[in-house]
C-alpha cells in the first residue's frame, strides 16, 4: 500500500493550477503529475467527445500511476478526474459511470481549491471565461460531496504560493 501523500491543486480554469502545481513540486523537491486533458486536447481533431472524457479519465490515472514511484514524500497532482465528472456533466449532461465508481475508490489525501481572482487568461483550451463562479460552486459541492479535506487558495502572485506552501505545511504537519 502506498503511503505517500497526495495533494491535488483543483479548480477553475485560468486559476493557476498547473503554475501552483509545478511550484509546489519544486518547493517540496518532488514531482508534479501534469494534467493529463490539456494535452489530449491539444491534439484532438474536432470536438471533445464523451469517449474522450473517458480517454482522459483513464490517460490521467494512467500517469498519476506512472509518475508516483518518483514522488520524494508526496505527489502533487496538477487537477485530478474529478475535472472528467465536472466538464461531462457540464457538457454532456451526465458522467462516465467509471468515473462516479472510481471517485470514492480513489482519494487524495488533500486538495487545494484555486480561488478564481486570478485575472481570466485567455488559452485555446479554455471554455468558459462567464462561468468561473459557477465552476467554483461546482468545486465546493463536489469536495464536500466527497468529504474531502481542502482549502481554498486565494491571493496574487507571491502571496497565492505562500498561502499554498502554508496550508501544505500545516496539513503535512511541519
Amino acid at each position: 500500500m502506498n503511503t505517500i501523500p497526495k495533494i491535488a491543486v483543483v479548480g477553475p480554469e485560468s486559476t493557476g493550477k498547473s503554475t501552483m502545481s509545478e511550484y509546489l513540486a519544486a518547493y517540496y523537491n518532488t514531482i508534479a503529475v501534469p494534467e493529463y486533458s490539456r494535452e489530449y486536447c491539444a491534439n484532438l481533431v474536432g470536438e471533445c467527445t464523451f469517449q474522450d472524457e473517458i480517454n482522459m479519465f483513464h490517460g490521467q490515472l494512467a500517469l498519476e500511476k506512472k509518475l508516483l514511484p518518483q514522488a520524494n514524500k508526496i505527489l502533487i497532482c496538477d487537477t485530478t478526474f474529478l475535472t472528467v465528472k465536472i466538464w461531462s456533466e457540464e457538457v454532456f449532461g451526465h458522467a462516465p459511470q467509471e468515473v462516479l465508481d472510481e471517485l470514492p475508490r480513489h482519494p487524495y489525501n488533500f486538495y487545494l481549491l484555486l480561488d478564481i481572482d486570478l485575472p481570466w487568461q485567455d488559452d485555446p483550451l479554455r471554455n468558459f471565461p462567464t462561468k468561473r463562479e459557477y465552476f467554483m460552486n461546482v468545486w465546493h459541492r463536489e469536495l464536500q460531496a466527497l468529504n474531502a479535506n481542502y482549502t481554498v487558495i486565494s491571493g496574487l502572485g507571491q502571496d497565492r504560493y505562500d498561502s499554498a506552501v502554508r496550508a501544505v505545511g500545516n496539513f503535512l504537519g511541519c
